[in-house]
C-alpha cells in the first residue's frame, strides 16, 4: 500500500513512519521544508520519500498525493497562540482536504485526540468511550483543544460532501521516550520541580509505539472506514502507579509535590467562580486552574479500548512495563535490521 503521511518528523510521526515500513508499505512522509532528516534512522530507506511541504500553503500539495492510496493526517501544532495553532493545524487540514477533493483521493485516516471530550460536564467516575459528547463550549478550552475540534469537524464535513472514506483515531495521551513526564502528571514549575495533581485516577495512555501500529492497521483495514475510535492501552495505570514506576526507571526524578485531585477541582472552581463574578474574566490563571483545562487532564473517569480492538483486530504490543523500559533504555526504537526494497502491499 501506499501511505502519505503528514506530520512525519513529529514525535507520533517518525514511529509511524518506521511501523509503515515494517508492514512492508510504500511511504511518502511529508516534513516541514528545513527539517533535518538525516537523524532518522530510516531516513534513506529505499521506501520512503521524503516531501518537503508547509501545509499551511497550497503550493505542491496535490503533486506530492499522486500514487498514493492512504492519507496518514497526523500534522497538529500545538505551540503558540491560538493563531499559530490555527495555521498549522485548521488551515494546514483545509489545505490538504482540498487537495484530496481535487484528485479524488477519498480514503484518510485522521489523528485527531481526547482533547475533543467534554471533560467538564462529565460526572467523576463515568465511562469515556467514543459515544461520549463532545465540548460544545471550547472557549475556555486551550488552543490545542480548540483547533482539533475545528480540525475533525473539517474531516467530518469532507467525509460527507465527497463520500469520502474516513477513519477517525483519537488516541489518549501518548508517552514514551521523548515524553514520559507529561501534562497528564501535573505541572512542571521549575527546573526538577512538579506539582502533581491527583493519585487515584486512571491515566488514558497509549505507548507511542502501540498507537502507531493502531494507525498503520487502521489504514490497512476497510472495516475502520467511517469508524471513530478511541486509542488507548490495556493495562492502563493510576497516577500512582505511573509516577512510582517512571521514578523508578528516572536517575535524577524531579521533586514531586502532591495536590489531592478534589483540593485542586475546589480551588480552582473557587477562584474561577471570583473571576467570573467580580472581576469579569479578566484574570489570567495557569491552564492548571481553569476548571475546563484542569479536569481534561486529571478528572478520574473510565475508559475501553473495546471498539478499536475489535475493529482493528488490535492489541496494544507492550505493555506499561514493556514501554517503559524500551523507553528508558539504548535500544534504537525506530531501526531496520535490514534496508532492503520491499514490493508495495
Amino acid at each position: 500500500m501506499r501511505l502519505l503521511v503528514t506530520g512525519a518528523s513529529g514525535f507520533l510521526g517518525k514511529y509511524v513512519i518506521a511501523e509503515a515500513l515494517r508492514r512492508n508499505h510504500q511511504v511518502k512522509a511529508i516534513v516541514r521544508p528545513r527539517s533535518d532528516t538525516t537523524s532518522l534512522p530510516w531516513h534513506d530507506h529505499p521506501n520512503l520519500e521524503f516531501v518537503r511541504l508547509d501545509l499551511r500553503q497550497q503550493r505542491g500539495i496535490v503533486e506530492a498525493l499522486e500514487n498514493v492510496d492512504v492519507v496518514l493526517h497526523l500534522a497538529a501544532t500545538k505551540g503558540g497562540d491560538f493563531y499559530t495553532q490555527f495555521a498549522g493545524t485548521v488551515l494546514a487540514t483545509e489545505n490538504l482536504l482540498a487537495a484530496m477533493a481535487e484528485v479524488n483521493l477519498l480514503r484518510l485516516v485522521h489523528i485527531s485526540t481526547f482533547s475533543v471530550y467534554d471533560y467538564l460536564n462529565m460526572p467523576p467516575g463515568k465511562l469515556l468511550d467514543e459515544d461520549s459528547p463532545i465540548e460544545v463550549d471550547p472557549v475556555y478550552r486551550d488552543e490545542y483543544a480548540q483547533t482539533k475540534l475545528i480540525q475533525e469537524q473539517l474531516v467530518r464535513e469532507f467525509e460527507q460532501k465527497h463520500g469520502a472514506k474516513v477513519t477517525i483515531l483519537r488516541p489518549g495521551m501518548i508517552y514514551g521516550r521523548e515524553c514520559l513526564w507529561h501534562a497528564f502528571i501535573g505541572a512542571e514549575f521549575a527546573e526538577s520541580f512538579w506539582l502533581r495533581i491527583g493519585s487515584s485516577a486512571i491515566m488514558p495512555l497509549t505507548y507511542v509505539e502501540n498507537c502507531a501500529n493502531a494507525i498503520v492497521v487502521a489504514a490497512e483495514r476497510d472495516e475502520a472506514n467511517a469508524q471513530t475510535l478511541n486509542i488507548i492501552d490495556d493495562d492502563l495505570p493510576t497516577q500512582n502507579a505511573y509516577v512510582k514506576k517512571l521514578v523508578q526507571r528516572t536517575p535524577s526524578p524531579p521533586r514531586l509535590v502532591l495536590v489531592p485531585w478534589m483540593a485542586m477541582k475546589l480551588f480552582s472552581d473557587a477562584l474561577w467562580f471570583y473571576n467570573q463574578r467580580f472581576v469579569g474574566g479578566r484574570m489570567k490563571f495557569p491552564s492548571i486552574l481553569v476548571p475546563a483545562r484542569m479536569q481534561a487532564r486529571f478528572k478520574p473517569l473510565r475508559y475501553s479500548n473495546r471498539r478499536a480492538k475489535q475493529v482493528l483486530n488490535w492489541t496494544p504490543q507492550y505493555s506499561l512495563d514493556e514501554a517503559l523500559d524500551r523507553s528508558c533504555s539504548e535500544v534504537e526504537l525506530l531501526s531496520f535490521p535490514s534496508l532492503t526494497p520491499l514490493s508495495p502491499s
